[in-house]
């Protein structure tokens, strides 16, 4: 019955086909061998009538991999499985689509790993040592791998160096199929047999013709002592005899290393695996022709005592066609764009690692900035370090720079606490952090340059719930039906911690734990920028830009709006310069409060308040002046983190202190990186209280954020629901 479909599937698509080929490419003997007897095979199940979708199968031998993609474009060949390196290239230099994803069996991705035979050796000792690679630009062979070595600066990359160069200097020699045109030393070690006919020579191509060429190969190559390490899937492991495996360790991210049975736990990342590629015009037919083979052929084939699609012993190789431990192939949706195929953090690797040539670009830092104010701010500092290119990219709110980094559409931003949880778990990583603390010490006594600072306690802000005195019925425990003012949404001290107290106070109560929520049912209305409903009423929006469209900036998630941020808030509390749309309480940071305070005046905004009209409220329900927050506070928050993509931790990092070298060389200039007043605002692009910038490449975001903070924002966004987030967690790893 499954064969009589297939035969009608492909017969309706036989009058746009009939009489063509379909044509794939193989790049070695046993390949078109393999491919050969599936084309056998398929003559001899299907009927004529069948077979005439696409006349016949043909196999068209190459040299490689890179000469099948241009085959493929040129109409000489039409479709092969690449790995999803190989898959960019193609998308983006070739025009070329994928229509299938090899799915294993934990889904559609492979873990890179680090194989050594047992030694010394580490992943922070690896300079100066021989490499075996699956392929040059291949996913766990190189891009993975290297993106971890540049993330963590144990490789070093100078700006005007192409990679390739920086690798070839950094191992001893290596094996890299594919690399032949890049660096020699990259190739030395391979293999395979040299000509200057084209089709002849096998050294250094992605081919099985080339003995350490795709994981087999790279893990021969180590195998045989002509490399001390290897970069490969984790899925070559599972070929290694159980006689031979205590003879391999892997090399782990901490600098330990691991029997291979800790593979889950010690790899490199995870990364896209492999597609089948073919021209845009010849989708329908490519697709159509994997559906049928697979149903066929594929492990629960009808006739796959006949043939085995996901199987090549027989031909005394591995991987032939088609990964040996594909469970199956997700053939895709019409039209899947190739970052829904890669995934945007691969997209993103690759292009840091310079696979789509150099450009001016690759020089340029690329901030965030979410309002006027800050736009403002950001231009002027690039003004101020001329030597150093920075482009400002202005969004509407850290949400939005988070989504933005991962897009590869800007390239850092300095983010609260909170903030910089969401962008971890959008695999964005640490640069450095905001340092609030006395004194400012320079790295290792001074010898990397004056403005290069390290610290190993990160001084905390406090949350605090600040009332006006003259509300004296207003106590912690009864704000039910006021009106609150929060600094922004996912803030710390407006959003995330008194949200925490207020759960923490009726535990028993039915209230849901969604924080949103638990605002909406307790206060009457309030401002809480970026939210919606009653919890917008009391904001206040801003003027318009000067040229600007006209807009709503009526509770936008950015200084656009007056009453956003820890000064925002406290406007809010006090009310509008008229007196009206204010709140009954404020949850904001205590930094500098009290010189906020004084700012009301000054700025206009609101005349005779002092640091003696407010007080805070303490969770047990007691009231206290400003200057007690130590004891009446609703919890620590940790510094503000400015966070990139993996890739570019160096070359941000590199930006910021040199930032802090030139602008500390020109303490009198005009513009100071910490300060914000003379933008009309303040805790622009960074807190005003900062003091320096401080080293911290080497953290773990989680670190960073602390345990305690990290389990409340876990749970918190267990509960509460997160456009963000929800952006952040397409998986293309897992089955369409």
């Amino acid at each position: 019955m499954r064969t009589a479909l297939i035969a009608l599937i492909l017969v309706a698509c036989s009058c746009h086909t009939a009489g063509k080929k379909f044509r794939w490419c193989c790049v070695s003997d046993r390949e078109q061998r393999k491919c050969a007897d599936l084309a056998r095979a398929l003559a001899a199940v299907l009927p004529a009538a069948a077979v005439a979708a696409f006349a016949k199968l043909s196999c068209i031998l190459a040299p490689s991999t890179a000469d099948c993609i241009g085959k493929i474009q040129a109409n000489r060949a039409d479709a092969v499985t690449l790995d999803a390196g190989e898959v960019y290239t193609a998308a983006k230099q070739f025009g070329l689509i994928a229509v299938a994803k090899e799915m294993y069996e934990d889904g559609g991705c492979v873990l890179a790993v680090a194989l050594v035979r047992n030694s010394s050796l580490s992943i922070r000792s690896l300079q100066g040592t021989r490499s075996c690679h699956s392929g040059a630009r291949w996913t766990a062979g190189w891009s993975l791998p290297l993106g971890f070595l540049l993330s963590r600066n144990y490789l070093p990359w100078a700006e005007e160096q192409p990679l390739s160069q920086a690798v070839s200097s950094f191992f001893n020699s290596s094996c890299i199929p594919g690399a032949s045109a890049m660096a020699p030393s990259l190739c030395a070690l391979c293999q395979g047999r040299k000509s200057y006919v084209q089709h002849r020579n096998s050294f250094c191509e992605t081919s099985d013709n080339e003995p350490f060429y795709n994981t087999q190969g790279a893990l021969r190559c180590l195998r045989s002592g002509t490399g001390d390490v290897a970069f490969l899937d984790h899925m070559a492991i599972s070929n290694i005899d159980e006689s031979e495996r205590g003879a391999y360790r892997l090399l782990c991210t901490d600098g330990s290393v691991a029997p291979l049975g800790e593979v889950r736990r010690c790899s490199l990342g995870r990364g896209p695996g492999s597609a089948v590629v073919t021209r845009t015009n010849y989708r329908r037919v490519a697709r159509k022709f994997l559906t049928a083979a697979q149903v066929l052929f594929g492990h629960r084939g009808r006739e796959r005592r006949r043939f085995q699609l996901f199987e090549s012993r027989a031909y005394g190789a591995a991987d032939l066609l088609f990964h040996d431990a594909t469970e199956r192939l997700q053939v895709l949706p019409e039209n899947t764009e190739v970052s829904r195929v890669l995934g945007l953090d691969y997209m993103a690797l690759l292009k840091g690692l310079g696979h789509e040539g150099s450009s001016l670009e690759d020089s340029v830092v690329r901030w965030c900035c979410i309002s006027a104010a800050e736009q403002q701010k950001c231009e002027q500092w690039a003004l101020s370090i001329r030597s150093d290119p920075l482009v400002c990219v202005r969004v509407a709110s850290m949400r939005q720079c988070v989504e933005k980094i991962k897009q590869d559409e800007a390239d850092a931003v300095s983010l609260d606490a909170t903030h910089a949880y969401i962008a971890g778990k959008c695999g964005l990583v640490p640069v450095a952090t905001e340092y609030y603390g006395e004194e400012c010490v320079p790295a290792a006594g001074g010898a990397k340059g004056a403005a290069y600072f390290e610290s190993e306690v990160l001084p905390s802000a406090y949350a605090v719930a600040v009332v006006r005195r003259s509300s004296r019925s207003l106590s912690f425990g009864s704000l039910a039906g006021r009106r609150s003012c929060h600094s922004h949404m996912y803030s710390p001290a407006g959003w995330l911690l008194p949200a925490n107290h207020m759960l923490q106070a009726e535990p028993n109560a039915t209230r849901s734990c969604d924080i949103n929520t638990v605002y909406r049912e307790l206060f009457w209305k309030g401002c809480l920028p970026g939210s919606k409903g009653n919890l917008c009423k009391v904001c206040v929006g801003g003027e318009e830009e000067t040229g600007a469209k006209p807009t709503n900036q009526r509770c936008v998630d950015n200084h656009n709006e007056r009453y956003y941020g820890n000064m925002g808030a406290l406007r809010c509390l006090v009310g509008d310069p008229s007196g009206r749309s204010y709140g009954d309480v404020a949850f904001l940071e205590q930094h500098s409060l009290e010189d906020n305070i004084q700012t009301l005046e000054s700025s206009g905004w609101a005349e005779g308040w002092t640091s003696w009209d407010f007080e805070l409220l303490c969770p047990d329900g007691q009231r206290a002046p400003l200057s007690q927050w130590q004891g009446c506070h609703l919890g620590a928050i940790p510094p503000n983190i400015v966070m990139t993509r993996p890739v570019l931790t160096s070359r941000v990092y590199d930006f910021l202190m040199k930032s802090q070298e030139t602008l500390a060389a020109h303490l009198g200039s005009d513009f100071q990186l910490f300060e914000s007043e003379s933008y009309g605002e303040h805790d622009l692009l960074f807190k005003d209280q900062t003091r320096c910038l401080v080293h911290a490449t080497h953290l773990n975001y989680r670190t960073i954020l602390g345990q305690q903070f990290y389990q409340l924002a876990e749970a918190a966004f267990n509960c509460t629901q997160s456009d963000v987030l929800e952006f952040c967690a397409q998986d293309v790893c897992s089955v369409y």
